[in-house]
C-alpha cells in the first residue's frame, strides 16, 4: 500500500468504520426487534436464537477465509464485494415472508459481512503502521461499536414502533452505498507480498465445528441430548481434524503458530468471553424489557443508552491507554466492570429495580468499551504485516464465535427454565443461571487480561513474531523450512 497523507489516512479510517457501523448496527437493531419478530413470525425462543446465530455463525465460519483471500487477491476488491453482498442480503431480509426465509437471508447477509470487518481492519493495519497511531485508530474503531450500541436500539425502536420490524434492515442500504462509492474513489488497493493458497479442507472443518456446536447447544432444550449427540460428536471430530491437519499445511487457513504467543492466545479467548457476555446480555435484556416489563421497542431501546454511552466514551480512552501503556490496564478495567455488572444481575436480580438495572447496564458498557481496543491491537501487533489479514480475521472470528455461543448458551439455559404458561413470572429465575454464565465470562476477561499482558507473555509474543518473520524470509527466498 502506498504511503498516504495524514488526511487520506483519516479518510480511509472513516470509510472502514462505516462498514463496522452497518455490521454492528445490524446486531443491536435486531435485538430490539426480536419480540416484534416473535409475534409476527410466530417464532419460538430457539427461532429467535437462530435469527441472530445464523448470521454470526456464518460470519465466524468465513472470516478467516475472507481475511486470507483479501491478502491474496486484494483487500479493496474483497471489501467492495462485501459491501455489495451485505447490502443485498439486508434488502432480502426486509422482504422475508417467514422465519425460515429470514434465517437464510441473514446467512447471505453474513457472507457479505465476513468480507468487511477483518478486511477493513487489515486495511487499517497497513495504513497506520506506527504502533501508537495504530492503537489510536483502533480506539476510534472501537468507539464506532459504542455509536452503534447507542444508535441501534433507538433507531431500531423508532422504526419497529412506527414502520415495523422489516424496516430495520433498510438502514444498511444508504450507508452501504455511501461506503461503496467512497471505497471506489479513495481506498488504494493492497495485498500481501506473497499470495496464500486456499485451504478448502480446513474451511470445511471450521464450518462443521462452528455449525454443529451451535446447533447442538440451541436445540438441546427442545430436542434432548440423544438428538443432538451426533452434532456434538461431529464438532469434536472437526476440532480434532483441525488440530491434526492444519499444522501439516504450508499455508493453513488457521496458522496455529500464532497461538504460541500468549498475548495472541489470550486475546482470542478474551474476545470469545467478552462477546459471549455481550450476546447473552443483549438477548436477556431485550426479552425482559419487552416481554416481561412490557415496554415498547423504542423505550426498550432507550434503556440500552446507559450501556451504550459508556462504551462510546471509553473505547477511545482505551485505545490511547493501549497505545501509551499497553493492553493490561484496559483489560483489567474491562474484566472488573463486566464481572461486577453480571454479579448484580445474577446475585441481586438487578433487572427488577430501575436504579440497579441502570448501574448494571453502565458497568457493562464501561467494561465493553475498554475491551475492544486491546483485543484488536494484541491480535495484530507483532505479527508480520503480510499476515495482518489472517491475524485480524482470527480476532474477528473470535468475536463472532463468542457472540454466537453467548446467544446459544444463554438462550438454551433460558428456554430450559422458562415456563410458557407463566412466562413473566418465571423469566427472572430462569435467566439467573444465564447471568452467572456472564459472570464467568467477565472473570475470564479479568484473569486472562492479567496473565497474558505481563513480561513473560510479551517474551512469547516476541519469539513467535521472530519465528514467523524468519519463516517468511525463507519462503520468500524459496528456501524450504
Amino acid at each position: 500500500m502506498p504511503e498516504l497523507s495524514h488526511r487520506r489516512r483519516q479518510l480511509v479510517l472513516a470509510i472502514c468504520c462505516m462498514s463496522l457501523l452497518i455490521v454492528s448496527l445490524d446486531v443491536t437493531i435486531l435485538n430490539v426487534a426480536l419480540p416484534a419478530m416473535q409475534t409476527d413470525l410466530h417464532a419460538s425462543t430457539s427461532g429467535l436464537q437462530w435469527t441472530i446465530d445464523a448470521y454470526t455463525l456464518v460470519l465466524a465460519s468465513l472470516l478467516m477465509l475472507a481475511g486470507s483471500t483479501a491478502d491474496r487477491i486484494g483487500r479493496k476488491r474483497v471489501f467492495i464485494a462485501g459491501l455489495v453482498v451485505f447490502s443485498l442480503g439486508s434488502l432480502l431480509c426486509s422482504l422475508a415472508p417467514d422465519l425460515d426465509a429470514l434465517i437464510w437471508f441473514r446467512m447471505i447477509q453474513a457472507v457479505g459481512g465476513s468480507m468487511l470487518n477483518p478486511v477493513a481492519m487489515s486495511i487499517i493495519t497497513n495504513t497506520f503502521t506506527e504502533p501508537r497511531e495504530r492503537a489510536r485508530a483502533i480506539g476510534v474503531w472501537g468507539a464506532v461499536v459504542g455509536i452503534s450500541m447507542a444508535a441501534g436500539p433507538l433507531i431500531g425502536g423508532l422504526l419497529v414502533d412506527s414502520v415495523g420490524w422489516r424496516s430495520i434492515f433498510w438502514i444498511n442500504l444508504p450507508v452501504g452505498l455511501a461506503a461503496l462509492l467512497l471505497t471506489l474513489k479513495f481506498i488504494p488497493e493492497s495485498r500481501a507480498p506473497k499470495a496464500r493458497r486456499a485451504d478448502p479442507v480446513g474451511q470445511l472443518m471450521v464450518i462443521a465445528l462452528f455449525g454443529s456446536l451451535t446447533y447442538a447447544i440451541i436445540e438441546a432444550p427442545e430436542s434432548g441430548f440423544t438428538s443432538i449427540l451426533p452434532f456434538a460428536i461431529l464438532a469434536l471430530a472437526a476440532l480434532a481434524g483441525l488440530l491434526w491437519y492444519e499444522p501439516r499445511r504450508d499455508e493453513p487457513l488457521i496458522d496455529l503458530r500464532f497461538f504460541r504467543s500468549a498475548p495472541f492466545s489470550g486475546a482470542t479467548v478474551i474476545a470469545i468471553s467478552a462477546f459471549s457476555a455481550l450476546g447473552g446480555f443483549l438477548f436477556l435484556s431485550t426479552l425482559y424489557l419487552q416481554n416481561v416489563v412490557g415496554l415498547d421497542a423504542l423505550h426498550a431501546g432507550l434503556w440500552m443508552l446507559p450501556m451504550a454511552v459508556p462504551t462510546f466514551l471509553c473505547a477511545p480512552i482505551s485505545g490511547r491507554l493501549v497505545g501509551s501503556r499497553g493492553p493490561r490496564i484496559s483489560l483489567l478495567i474491562a474484566g472488573t466492570a463486566m464481572t461486577a455488572s453480571a454479579v448484580l444481575f445474577a446475585g441481586f436480580e438487578a433487572e427488577t429495580s430501575s436504579v440497579s438495572r441502570f448501574i448494571g447496564y453502565a458497568l457493562f458498557g464501561i467494561g465493553f468499551g475498554f475491551v475492544n481496543a486491546p483485543i484488536t491491537n494484541t491480535a495484530v501487533s507483532g505479527m508480520p504485516r503480510a499476515q495482518a489479514g489472517v491475524a485480524a480475521a482470527v480476532a474477528s472470528t473470535s468475536r463472532q464465535l463468542g457472540q454466537t455461543l453467548g446467544v446459544a448458551v444463554v438462550g438454551a439455559v433460558l428456554a430450559s427454565g422458562v415456563v410458557a404458561s407463566s412466562y413473566k413470572e418465571t423469566f427472572v429465575s430462569a435467566a439467573r443461571p444465564g447471568w452467572w454464565i456472564l459472570v464467568a465470562c467477565g472473570l475470564a476477561v479479568l484473569v486472562l487480561g492479567a496473565v497474558t499482558s505481563g513480561a513473560w507473555a510479551r517474551r512469547t509474543a516476541e519469539r513467535t513474531a521472530e519465528k514467523l518473520s524468519s519463516v517468511e524470509v525463507r519462503e520468500a527466498a524459496g528456501i524450504s523450512a
